[in-house]
C-alpha cells in the first residue's frame, strides 16, 4: 500500500440490495479504491450483489473494528440504516444518492469518482449529527432499545384508533393526549415524518429533541422543542395498545401502561460533506424554495 495515502486507507463500502444501478456504483467504487492503493470493505449483504469480485466481504462489527470511512451508495434510508449500525464505533458516513429527495445523500452517482478524489485529498467537511436513544419499559423492566438518526414514532396500534398517553420531561407532567400518535425527531428528523406532521425545520447545530403530535384531538397541540440534556417519557395509557418505530426501520408493540424512554444517545455520527455544502442551499434545491410558479 502507498505510505502517501491519507487518513482513509481502509474505506468499507455499503450499498442498497438489489438494485442494479447500486451494484454497478459498488464495483466501480471498489475497483477506484482498489486502484488507488486502499483497502476495501464490501458489507456481506452488499458484497452478495457482487458475485466474483475479489474484494473482503464484512459484517457491520468488522467495518466498525477496521474501516477508517463508510461510503454508502443509496438513499437516506440505507444511510441512516448504516448510521446506527456504526455509530458506536464513530466512523465518518458519505452518501452517495440514488434514492429520490436525498437529504442525507450528498453525493451525486453522475459525479462519484471526482467527488471521491475530492474527498480522499481531505477536502470534505465532518459534521456531527445527534442520535436517539430509546427504550421501552414494562413493569420496571427494560424489553427493547434501539437508536434513531431520524425519529422515535408512537402510532396507533393494529386497532387503528387514536390513542391515549402521558408525556413528561424531566419526570415533570406535560400533558395527556388523545391523538393517533407522537413523532420524537431530531433536528435531522426534522425534515423528514415530523416535516410532514407540520413540525417546524431545525438546523443540525441545535442538539435538542422536537416533538410533534400526530392528528391531535385538541387545536391547542403544538410542537415543543426540547434540550439535549432532556429525558422524554411516553406512557401508554391502560386498555391502549399501541407501536413504537425506530428511524422506520424497527418495530416493538407497545401495551396499556408501557414507557418509552427517549434521551440523546452519547453516540454521534459524522456525515462527511463536499466542498461548497450548504445547509441552506440543499433545503432550496430539495425543497425548491424559491423557484417561480410554473405556467399552468
Amino acid at each position: 500500500m502507498k505510505n502517501d495515502l491519507p487518513a482513509f486507507g481502509c474505506v468499507a463500502l455499503i450499498g442498497k440490495y438489489q438494485s442494479a444501478e447500486v451494484t454497478e456504483s459498488l464495483h466501480t467504487l471498489a475497483q477506484w479504491l482498489h486502484a488507488s492503493g486502499r483497502e476495501v470493505l464490501i458489507e456481506g449483504d452488499s458484497a452478495e450483489a457482487l458475485p466474483g469480485a475479489d474484494f473482503e466481504s464484512a459484517d457491520f462489527e468488522v467495518i466498525g473494528r477496521r474501516a477508517k470511512l463508510a461510503v454508502v451508495v443509496g438513499g437516506d434510508g440505507s444511510l441512516i440504516s448504516a448510521a446506527r449500525k456504526l455509530a458506536p464505533y464513530d466512523i465518518p458516513l458519505v452518501g452517495v444518492n440514488q434514492g429520490r429527495l436525498g437529504f442525507l445523500t450528498d453525493v451525486a452517482r453522475s459525479g462519484m469518482l471526482p467527488a471521491m478524489e475530492v474527498l480522499m485529498q481531505g477536502q470534505f467537511r465532518p459534521e456531527r449529527r445527534a442520535l436517539l436513544q430509546a427504550s421501552v419499559w414494562r413493569s420496571g423492566e427494560r424489553l427493547f432499545s434501539a437508536l434513531a438518526l431520524n425519529d422515535v414514532v408512537v402510532s396507533k396500534g393494529d386497532l387503528g384508533r387514536m390513542i391515549e398517553f402521558e408525556v413528561r420531561v424531566d419526570d415533570e407532567f406535560v400533558y395527556s393526549q388523545r391523538s393517533d400518535g407522537l413523532i420524537i425527531a431530531t433536528p435531522t428528523g426534522s425534515t423528514a415524518y415530523s416535516l410532514s406532521a407540520n413540525g417546524p425545520i431545525v438546523h443540525p447545530s441545535f442538539g435538542g429533541m422536537l416533538v410533534v403530535p400526530l392528528c391531535p384531538h385538541a387545536l391547542s397541540s403544538r410542537p415543543i422543542l426540547l434540550d439535549d440534556t432532556s429525558v422524554l417519557s411516553v406512557r401508554l395509557f391502560s386498555r391502549h395498545d399501541a407501536r413504537a418505530h425506530f428511524d422506520g426501520q424497527e418495530n416493538f408493540n407497545l401495551q396499556g401502561d408501557d414507557c418509552l424512554l427517549i434521551e440523546r444517545s452519547p453516540y454521534c455520527v459524522t456525515l462527511m460533506h463536499p466542498p461548497g455544502y450548504s445547509y441552506f442551499s440543499m433545503l432550496r434545491e430539495k425543497l425548491r424554495w424559491s423557484e417561480a410558479p410554473k405556467d399552468v
